[in-house]
């Protein structure tokens, strides 16, 4: 099992940059593929990025793609999310996720606001 607790969220303007940060506790932290997934009141919640395990693979949505990049560090049982050139859309809670290839992510974390006023 994995407890994941997200942190860095914050207001911020646009253009500009914020890191959120994933840790996990638990055994085992290098098995699981890591994605981050963002959710605004009365929308269902969306991919953002995800990463596998060893970091050599990523994926991003089209919305952050170029703006947005998503690294894990094994060593710290961490995972990032840097996000530069924000805008006002992309306001939102930001979830980390944790699951085993090629299942479904079963393991979340509370979620930290990200607030970006223009």
């Amino acid at each position: 099992q994995v407890q994941l607790a997200e942190s860095g969220g914050g207001l911020v303007q646009a253009g500009d940059s914020l890191r959120l940060s994933c840790a996990a506790s638990g055994r085992s932290f290098s098995a699981y593929a890591m994605g981050w997934f963002r959710q605004t009141p009365g929308k269902e919640r969306e991919f953002v990025a995800r990463i596998n395990w060893s970091g050599s693979n990523t994926g991003y949505s089209d919305s952050v793609k170029g703006r947005f990049t998503i690294s894990r560090d094994n060593a710290k049982n961490t995972v990032y999310l840097q996000m530069n050139s924000l805008k006002p859309e992309d306001t939102a809670v930001y979830f980390c996720a944790a699951r085993i290839d090629p299942y479904e992510y079963v393991y979340w974390g509370q979620g930290t606001q990200v607030t970006v006023s223009s």
